[in-house]
């Protein structure tokens, strides 16, 4: 009967094994190794892996052949190379394909896969072997023109293969091919694998935050005895972190003339493999509140070391296996659990192959085609943080969210389409809660504090194990790789540490060079920074520069710079009060919205218990908001009505359709406009500059901006026009783009460089800035005082405060304006205070 025949098979036919029946694989449900039939076992999976099809193809028999073409270049022959077949040859294979193909293979993978997946793959072996003679004997029947010599010559060989184990060893070194499953398992979380997991198959994702280098693990070693000569050889057994035991005594034709421990390794006949050993974190946002990341070591081999550097998103099948860690002989009951890897695909945590369910793009693509989608994104950032200087902030974030397009040029240089945003301001600006809101909305989101981070912490570190070898592990702009780095207290920062991140800023690349690595992490990630003037609050009589204390380097990366100030307003304020109360007072009635969170407080003073919510229910909540159908309905929602905000897992949602199908690119006439608008605030900056000089007498004109205004400024003009772009899912930039893309950097890193000059910035912000101008006293006139009080004081002589400002008063001066010169002068060191204050004199 030919396999290949135009019919249905099914995977007990044409199968039987020494028992006869169908439970030939398993005898009963239990975990039992000798219940399991390995030669029927085997016997399935090879005609699994010849006869599963779709439609007419048949999908693992292309598989096996297209492997073998590419390790070997040859598709009619067997002779194989060991070092090829070692590490290279493997397969995919789907468990939702031998599940539809044989339940009962499926259950036996779940449960046993260290019994089970060496006759797997051995049983490919032997698929392979059989499909190779065919088409080899089908070739030769045609060149014969003997048609059924192909059908004899494969029944053959389809039985010499099912009675000669030896031949494929010999044919094949021993080895066999790797088999690398797939599957779309529910995961198991890293912090809920137990006992009972234990030899069995789990799914699991995280991040690799580290990997060690590859080394070579013997599979089989050849022995040879070195009084006698005997040859022996021992398969390793005992997994990849296992000895493998060599004999005591000979086991040649005269043991006792050879004494003990006679055997020694014959390095060049011994078969290795590829080793590798990673570390796999959970990812920051599925760590519970107050507890710290787990970690769990996991052991790949052959075709699957090297494919996941540091920083990268995985989903691996493994099966959760023990090992000794203190590497002590003697035996011990605690063992440490790893994880043997048989399967491993990048989680595309950022974005790219996200799947999304028909309503879903439906719902998206009717939010994108909305003339206000723009608007309906920035008030859906932090909706429980208000404020006029928050309005430029939010369409800001929301421009980071969604980043500009990624270019890579002929040269192969690459140009990133990350946009870096700095807040800088006063405290209590809510500028901490918009980088944690941040870190939540975005695919990927790292928040961490400046004071506490190193530059190994951020980028990347070179750690010893306990063989005394290095091995790199990933810092947190590597974690973020594809996703948004919070940094807070920006400021606090040593200056070598900032310097470290330069790199990661611009190239977006980490260059390591340590303990003999040398090596290139990708770091494809935004940063949102938030940092505190020189003196705790913003001083509007300083420069900007003198209130900025980051360098020039940095701060030409950052796309936007916003300065935060705490405007004292009377209406302002009231604003503030309301907004805040309101959102205590609904939160304290159960209200989520005010809150900005999906969860809300988790209390209800009503429920029998007291109001707490266990751990199970925020769990269902939480599965019940981020399902696809609540994503599609707030999304379906907010796009026909027009009011209302997206919620977090909407907004995640969104951001990462737009990224994965959208990439715009400036056309010719928006760039000749954002070319004309780059030079002319290049102009505007250099006339500030040279008038600004001739202010303090400097002919030369040598004030410079404390933000300069280079090409890199340009860069960022054209990421932000193609955000804006993409939030509509348009492929090409519009006029309205670049409009609010050069608004936005004006009320921004312009307002920032004008802070201190007296120009007027439109805008929100702008109008913050005159506020502020208005209430405060001019720089003139603060000079004026402070001439009049140097004029005034005498060198040592202690004044009486209150005495002295009158005096000024009675001169023409303003009372407030010589009380704020003399704060200010004794902060320079020219005045000294005493009596709490009441008294000072002049020591300069």
């Amino acid at each position: 009967m030919d396999y290949d025949e135009d019919r249905i098979y099914y995977s007990y036919q044409n199968l039987q094994s020494d028992r006869g029946d169908a439970a030939e694989v398993v005898a009963d449900n239990d975990d039992n190794n000798d219940d399991v039939n390995l030669p029927a076992v085997k016997r399935h999976f090879r005609e699994f892996l010849r006869n599963y099809r779709q439609k007419q193809r048949y999908l693992y028999r292309e598989r096996l052949l297209r492997m073998h073409q590419r390790t070997s270049g040859d598709g009619n022959t067997t002779n194989l190379s060991k070092k090829v077949i070692d590490n290279k040859a493997a397969i995919h294979v789907d468990l939702a394909h031998l599940g539809e193909y044989d339940i009962t293979l499926l259950d036996l993978i779940l449960r046993q896969p260290a019994l089970v997946m060496p006759v797997f793959e051995t049983a490919a072996v032997d698929a392979l072997n059989t499909i190779i003679r065919k088409n080899r004997n089908d070739q030769q029947a045609e060149e014969n023109d003997v048609p059924e010599q192909g059908l004899t010559q494969n029944a053959e060989g389809q039985e010499e293969n099912d009675n000669s184990q030896s031949q494929n060893e010999d044919m094949f070194h021993g080895s066999s091919i790797q088999i690398l499953l797939r599957g779309n398992m529910t995961p198991t979380p890293l912090r809920s694998i137990q006992s009972m997991h234990l030899n069995t198959l789990v799914r699991c994702t995280g991040i690799v935050i580290s990997a060690s280098k590859v080394r070579s693990r013997a599979t089989k070693i050849h022995l040879r005895c070195s009084r006698c000569q005997h040859a022996h050889s021992v398969r390793a057994t005992s997994g990849p972190f296992g000895a493998i035991p060599l004999p005591q005594r000979c086991m040649g034709a005269q043991p006792d003339d050879c004494g003990p421990t006679p055997y020694a390794v014959v390095p060049d006949d011994c078969h290795f493999v590829d080793h590798q050993t990673l570390k796999l974190q959970e990812a920051p946002e599925v760590v519970p509140t107050g507890e710290m990341p787990r970690s769990v070591l996991l052991a790949v081999e052959r075709g699957v070391v090297d494919k996941a550097p540091p920083g990268t998103r995985v989903s691996i099948l493994a099966i959760v296996s023990l090992f000794n860690s203190s590497g002590g002989r003697n035996g011990t009951s605690v063992k440490t659990v790893y994880l043997r890897v048989l399967g491993m695909q990048k989680d595309q945590g950022a974005g790219d192959h996200v799947t999304f369910t028909p309503r879903e793009e439906e719902a998206f693509r009717m939010l994108a085609r909305r003339s206000d989608v723009y608007e309906i994104l920035s008030r859906s950032i932090a909706p429980s943080i208000s404020g006029s200087y928050t309005y430029d902030i939010k369409k800001a974030i929301t421009c980071q969210l969604f980043s500009g397009s990624r270019k890579r040029l002929p040269d192969g240089m690459r140009l990133r389409g990350d946009i870096n945003v700095l807040l800088l301001g006063d405290p209590s600006m809510a500028k901490s809660q918009f980088l944690k809101y941040t870190t939540r909305v975005a695919p990927v989101g790292v928040y961490t504090s400046g004071k506490g981070s190193s530059a190994a912490g951020l980028t990347a570190s070179v750690v010893k194990d306990q063989r005394g070898e290095f091995y790199l592990e990933g810092g947190a702009m590597v974690l973020a790789d594809g996703g948004i780095v919070a940094i807070d207290e920006f400021d606090k920062m040593r200056p070598a540490d900032r310097v470290a991140i330069h790199e990661a800023m611009e190239q977006q690349t980490i260059s390591v060079a340590k303990a003999g690595i040398t090596t290139v992490l990708n770091s494809r990630s935004s940063v949102l920074a938030a940092a505190n003037p020189v003196f705790g609050r913003y001083d509007e009589l300083k420069s900007a520069s003198e209130n900025i204390d980051l360098m020039t380097t940095i701060l030409s990366r950052f796309d936007l710079i916003f300065l935060v100030r705490d405007v004292r307003d009377e209406e302002l304020d009231k604003m503030i009060c309301h907004h805040v109360m309101g959102v205590h007072i609904n939160n304290s009635r159960g209200g989520l919205a005010a809150a900005g969170d999906t969860l809300g407080a988790g209390f209800d003073s009503s429920a029998p218990d007291g109001g707490l919510l266990d751990q199970q229910a925020r769990a269902q909540i939480s599965n019940a908001n981020t399902s696809p159908e609540a994503i599609a309905d707030n999304a379906m929602q907010v796009a026909t009505t027009g009011n209302g905000e997206l919620d977090v897992p909407t907004m995640k949602k969104y951001v990462q359709y737009c990224k994965a199908k959208c990439s715009p690119r400036l056309s010719e006439d928006s760039g000749d406009i954002l070319a004309s608008s780059y030079v002319k605030i290049r102009d505007d900056v250099r006339r500030n500059a040279m008038a600004t000089s001739a202010q303090n007498g400097d002919d030369d004109g040598s004030d410079q901006a404390v933000i300069p205004i280079t090409v890199r400024q340009l860069e960022a003009l054209i990421r932000l026009s193609e955000s804006l772009a993409k939030m509509r899912l348009e492929d090409e930039v519009q006029a309205q783009d670049i409009a609010e893309a050069l608004r936005l950097f004006k009320v921004s890193t312009m307002a920032a460089n004008a802070a201190d000059s007296g120009n007027p910035v439109d805008g929100p912000s702008g109008t913050q800035n005159g506020m502020m101008r208005s209430a405060l006293p001019s720089r003139e006139e603060l000079l004026r005082s402070e001439a009049f009080l140097r004029s005034r004081l005498v060198m040592h002589q202690m004044v009486n405060k209150q005495r002295i400002v009158e005096e000024a008063a009675s001169q023409g001066y303003d009372a407030t304006v010589v009380a704020r010169a003399i704060s200010i002068m004794t902060s320079r060191g020219e005045l000294q205070e005493k009596n709490q204050g009441r008294m000072f004199k002049r020591v300069k």
